[in-house]
């Protein structure tokens, strides 16, 4: 996370300026692969988890957007468990969905940035729908997954670098997912 963030800096530090930023980010569809597993509704993972995104943003006032979202990810680990007289092995699995809208606005006005790029900063509020299953025969604390709040509101950096009019590449660096991705634009 430290070196994204860095390599974000970096990147923004570096760029070529000029007076003609973008006026319209809204009609977008993203797509991306992120990584998540110490924040957010992915904490209790407690190690990094790949996780799908996709979002379609549209336009609300001038250098703001909403983007409802949805992404996903999917967990399995085997586990000890037992006494000295019954030990055994088990497996955890769960699968989580988290659903929620994104705001961000854009700074490329303020920041005098090249058409070619988009710098924003955002929130996102959502719930997570979390699906866990035990291997049957655990006779364990099942709701030991199950402390954290579906509810989450998460913060994010970001900018995006359009390869032509229609397609982007952008990095989105959260406090719950940090993505990586593709974003399509004027998708009606």
């Amino acid at each position: 996370m430290k070196r994204i963030i860095t390599l974000t800096i970096l990147l923004i530090s570096i760029l070529p300026f000029t007076s003609q930023a973008q006026e319209t980010y809204g009609k977008s569809l993203n797509i991306g692969l992120g990584a998540g597993g110490y924040a957010g509704y992915y904490k209790y993972v407690n190690r990094t988890r790949p996780v799908f995104y996709i979002d379609y943003e549209f336009d609300v006032a001038k250098s703001f957007t909403l983007a409802p979202f949805v992404s996903f990810y999917s967990y399995s680990n085997e586990y000890y468990w037992g006494n000295g007289n019954n030990p055994q092995n088990y497996r955890y699995h769960e699968t989580v969905i988290p659903i929620g809208v994104k705001g961000s606005y854009y700074f490329d006005t303020l920041l005098n940035a090249h058409s070619d790029w988009d710098f924003y900063l955002a929130g996102s509020l959502g719930f997570a729908i979390v699906n866990a299953s035990w291997e049957a025969g655990y006779d364990g604390d099942k709701n030991y997954y199950h402390d954290n709040n579906s509810l989450f509101l998460n913060i994010h950096i970001g900018a995006e670098y359009h390869i032509s009019k229609k397609v982007g590449v952008f990095l989105d660096v959260s406090s719950g997912v940090s993505t990586l991705g593709l974003a399509f634009h004027g998708i009606k």
